[in-house]
């Protein structure tokens, strides 16, 4: 990976979780792995009034606590060198004079770091305030519209704007239009730290490097895919931000889809940003809309009831803080989706995703077609398990391959079994998070990892007319209980297919000897 220029990196929301967690703990990392460079800054913009001496504080406990290297020691003399460089802003975003502040202060650490000019502002805010933040940008001169390359005069600027881009087509439009008014689209980087994993990552690499799996990538060999991301923690206390979400939009619009154009995309022409997000962009407007009434047959949405999962009680959504007692929010969402093109014409994609469910869980299984049976048919005392490609995205990163053996003894018993291979098994080093990519990445200028405008919008178009639906029907979301799979509607989803969900509970499995590659 190369080492950036020299660039000043500004965080909107700095005193957020979201920064706290991970983004100052990433910029550590990357410190600690020698991806900054020497000529480096780091500021904080919030609303709070703090010092720079309470921010750097902030900093180290932020650090100490949730480091992704914190397990074999924080450097305490590197620590301190990139707190030696962390400053504090505060004002409203957007306001003029705050702004102001922070250009003069950027401006002064040009000279005192060296940091040229270059600046990465990463709006990491509540989304109602990213217009104002992207206004402000461009209108106090932090900003210069075009100069996102390397070289380009008088450093170059770039922003990375966190999810959720838009709530529907309209908002992304119009978030878009903001942008491009004070930005050029090399200089957006809309960010999905999903494609920061490493196992997404190795999507193409599984896909497009490997002649034992693209020649049977198609409609052909493939009988299915599913794509399932589940959650065990409930709402609680965002109630109040879930309500003007749901796991729709929470989850599918971004998350999920990104996942379902790696699967599904053809060969790009190149690894470059534009031939990557052209084919994805593809993906979206091949898939066939839900329209009207469809919505009922190709799509099921719940919402978690009261009772005790995983050792503790829940109230149920409807209880949550800032949730209406009528509310008609899924916390829970699955569909079944086609896309209309030549390599999967006519293979159903099921994917789903929910909170209070049994097992935390990013996986997407790959099911090939079942061989002729009929050599195993007549001796045959066990059944024979279609073959799965299972790639898991989190909580650990790897592939696993389900293939038949038969069962050593005299009798002809056939089991499934599961050949793992996890990234820290094989390559003996932990990953990086997805935030230290993504964040060295704008700092490169590679947006090959990051979305398009076009795609986002691209991606709402398929949601929007769900979402419509499901807002003008006087049905309510399928109750579920916590711990559960998800409301029975989602089971009838697949089951009616004559298919079942791979990704739910051990005793719905078939028995899986494991071996490690």
């Amino acid at each position: 990976m190369a080492i950036e220029d020299p660039c000043s990196i500004v965080i909107f929301g700095a005193s957020g979780d979201l920064a706290k967690l991970k983004l100052i703990p990433a910029i550590y990392e990357l410190a600690r792995e020698k991806l900054l460079p020497e000529s480096f800054a780091l500021v904080g913009y919030a609303r709070t009034e703090i010092t720079d001496e309470a921010f750097r504080d902030s900093c180290r406990e932020a650090i100490t606590k949730n480091a992704r290297s914190k397990a074999s020691g924080i450097n305490k003399e590197l620590l301190e060198w990139l707190l030696a460089r962390t400053y504090y802003r505060s004002g409203d975003y957007g306001e003029a004079g705050a702004f102001d502040r922070l250009k003069a202060t950027l401006e002064e650490l040009d000279k005192k770091h060296g940091t040229a000019g270059n600046r990465l502002f990463y709006i990491s805010t509540p989304p109602g305030v990213f217009e104002s933040t992207i206004k402000g940008l461009g209108e106090r001169g932090l900003m210069k519209k075009g100069a996102g390359k390397k070289g380009s005069a008088g450093g170059w600027q770039r922003l990375i704007i966190e999810k959720p881009f838009g709530r529907d087509l309209a908002s992304a439009q119009q978030l878009n239009k903001t942008c491009y008014e004070q930005l050029a689209e090399e200089q957006i980087y809309r960010i999905d730290h999903y494609l920061g994993k490493e196992t997404v990552q190795n999507l193409m690499v599984m896909r497009f490097a490997n002649s034992m799996f693209e020649p049977m990538w198609n409609y052909k060999y493939i009988d299915h895919v599913q794509i399932t991301v589940s959650e065990t923690v409930n709402v609680d206390d965002r109630g109040g931000y879930y309500e003007k979400s749901g796991a729709t939009r929470d989850m599918i619009q971004n998350h999920i889809f990104q996942l379902l154009a790696l699967v599904a995309m053809e060969p790009p022409a190149g690894l470059d940003a534009t031939s990557v997000r052209d084919e994805k962009v593809k993906v979206y407007r091949s898939v066939r809309p839900i329209l009207g009434k469809a919505v009922d047959d190709f799509c099921v949405r719940g919402q978690y009831t009261a009772g005790e999962y995983l050792g503790k009680k829940t109230p149920g959504y409807l209880a949550a803080k800032g949730v209406a007692p009528d509310s008609k929010t899924e916390t829970f969402s699955a569909l079944k989706l086609y896309i209309d093109n030549w390599r999967w014409s006519g293979t159903p994609f099921y994917i789903r995703t929910g909170k209070a469910l049994p097992q935390k869980l990013s996986e997407i299984t790959v099911r090939f077609r079942s061989p002729p049976l009929t050599l195993f048919q007549k001796q045959n005392q066990s059944p024979v398990y279609p073959n799965d490609l299972v790639i898991k995205v989190a909580p650990e990163e790897g592939i696993s391959i389900r293939i038949n053996g038969k069962v050593p003894g005299g009798a002809l018993n056939i089991k499934s079994v599961a050949m793992d291979f996890f990234y820290k098994n094989t390559f003996k080093v932990e990953a990086p998070e997805a935030y230290e990519r993504l964040i060295h990445d704008g700092m490169v200028g590679d947006q090959a990892l990051f979305i398009r405008g076009d795609e986002a919008e691209a991606a709402w178009q398929i949601i929007d007319p769900i979402e419509s639906y499901w807002a003008a029907s006087p049905k309510k979301p399928e109750t579920y209980a916590p711990g559960t799979w998800g409301p029975a509607g989602a089971m009838k989803l697949i089951e009616s297919d004559g298919r079942t969900w791979v990704a739910t509970s051990d005793s719905e499995q078939q028995p899986i000897i494991a071996c490690a590659l």
